[in-house]
């Protein structure tokens, strides 16, 4: 099973908003962006998973979450691939891949931070039995 939730928010760049430019070019701008991550959002989402990417009060957002019955590599890769696009931007991806041996029986934190992302165990889910479920008893 993978098990995956995650948020991001998406900015072009970290530093300070510059008040002189124009609200409505950086909007433009940051509408091609989101369109690029959009399309290859699309097309990791599928019937077994949510990916979503709206705008809110001017602030772009990417939320995913689903179940698969397999390991999908295009997920975390897709959390990465929107650092890459959009330097400026965070969030978190949990993920859960009982096929991953070192962390089968717990989750695992995506952090992105200016864009750059690192791997954490999770500490507040972990390890699923018993936290989550009870241990198998049959």
């Amino acid at each position: 099973m993978f098990e995956y939730h995650g948020w991001v928010t998406v900015r072009e760049r970290a530093d300070a908003e510059d008040e002189g430019a124009d609200f409505a070019v950086q909007q433009a701008r940051l509408r091609r962006l989101v369109q690029g991550i959009e399309e290859r959002a699309r097309e990791v989402g599928g019937p077994s998973g949510l990916v979503d990417v709206r705008f809110v009060n001017g602030e772009a957002f990417l939320h995913l979450g689903g179940f698969r019955n397999h390991r999908d590599p295009q997920v975390p890769a897709l959390f990465r691939e929107v650092g890459v696009r959009a330097p400026g931007s965070y969030g978190l991806l949990y993920v859960h891949d009982d096929e991953d041996r070192a962390h089968a029986d717990g989750f695992v934190v995506h952090r992105m931070v200016r864009g750059q992302v690192s791997v954490h165990a999770d500490a507040h889910l972990s390890p699923c039995v018993p936290v989550l479920e009870d241990p198998w008893t049959g």
